[in-house]
């Protein structure tokens, strides 16, 4: 019989095949190098080809759909449970990613195309810059506090924190200059992460999509930016709720006995999403008191039995369904029981 699933295990320079054909009978056991990989998908008749789902996946999923298979992308957490103990190696990985992809309940990431992979990675080189920025900031007060100078905080301070320091005539050169160097490289850091904010915002304004979302009070456009582009298909998500919890923005269930345990949320899923829209819910929560709507209502009335960051958390819950709605009905927010304050969050 011929092979109709290939389970593929990627790898930079060594791939390792596992094809089944339709009783699920195991047909062919190979390792590929990555020149040989075009090569035998080229002469393979047309099958189901399926890979963890990763980056380099989905420039795969776009190289073999392009020679006419149909390419399935698994998520990780699938396949570890189809991995055999004591035999984890990439011929028991691809084994497990066919097992995995076999089972009737089996869900799957849809590709992205090159354009949404490209936003992604403006969306990855700033958020780098930013880490690298907010290291630089730390050392440079972490020095200055050495030698009793301190500013509020704040990464604007931190040029009035270089004007104490050349003033202070009890610091030494070295510590100086130190301080000087780590202040330069940062300023460099911030036109980096300006140049990419701007593409970022550019596409944020050309895409229908992201311009839909930018209109839900505390998304910006670096979030709505985010959102366009790691989603590839709002339709696979049934609910809103499915939407949230995709994200890691759901408690975390231990159940038993008939009786529901929830702990806190899950933190699945995209990570840098769920970042900015717990962001974007603290910037909501600092204004609540003007936030003329009935989302800003329940806010406020959240506010007065609960902590600070468990409403912002669900904040950001509501603001992911939001979101779902406005993608799945392809329509702006329309904020009821008042009029939506203008101000959104900088993300």
């Amino acid at each position: 019989m011929s092979i109709s699933m290939i389970g593929l295990d990627t790898a930079k320079s060594v791939f390792q095949i596992h094809g089944v054909n339709e009783t699920g009978k195991v047909e062919i056991k190979r390792k590929l190098r990555r020149s040989e990989l075009i090569a035998f998908f080229e002469k393979q008749e047309s099958c189901t080809v399926v890979m963890e789902a990763c980056g380099a996946a989905h420039h795969w999923a776009r190289m073999f759909t392009g020679l006419g298979h149909t390419v399935k992308l698994i998520a990780a957490e699938a396949v570890k449970p189809f991995v055999k103990k004591g035999k984890k190696n990439d011929a028991a990985d691809a084994a497990a990613i066919c097992e995995a992809a076999s089972r009737p309940d089996a869900r799957f990431v849809p590709a992205k195309t090159i354009q949404q992979q490209g936003i992604l990675a403006l969306h990855a080189a700033r958020s780098l810059l930013v880490k690298q920025q907010t290291t630089l900031a730390n050392a440079m007060r972490g020095l200055a506090t050495e030698f009793g100078v301190t500013v509020p905080k704040g990464i604007r301070k931190l040029d009035e924190l270089m004007t104490l320091v050349n003033t202070d005539e009890t610091i030494p050169k070295q510590a100086k200059q130190a301080i000087t160097g780590l202040h330069d490289y940062r300023n460099d850091l911030s036109e980096g992460i300006e140049t990419f904010e701007a593409e970022i915002v550019a596409h944020a304004r050309t895409d229908e999509t992201a311009r839909r979302l930018a209109t839900i009070p505390g998304i910006g456009p670096i979030t709505a930016s985010l959102i366009t582009a790691t989603v590839v298909d709002i339709g696979l998500f049934k609910s809103a709720r499915q939407f949230a919890a995709w994200l890691g923005l759901v408690p975390r269930q231990n159940s038993t006995g008939g009786k529901t345990r929830l702990g806190r949320i899950t933190k699945t899923g995209n990570r840098e999403v769920r970042k900015l829209l717990v962001l974007g819910a603290t910037s909501m929560v600092c204004r609540a008191d003007g936030w003329n709507s009935a989302v800003g209502a329940w806010l406020r009335t959240i506010l007065e039995r609960r902590p600070v960051r468990l409403v912002t958390v669900a904040l950001a819950n509501k603001m992911a369904r939001i979101a779902w709605a406005v993608m799945t009905r392809k329509e702006v927010y329309r904020p009821k029981g008042g009029v939506a304050v203008a101000a959104q969050a900088t993300a």
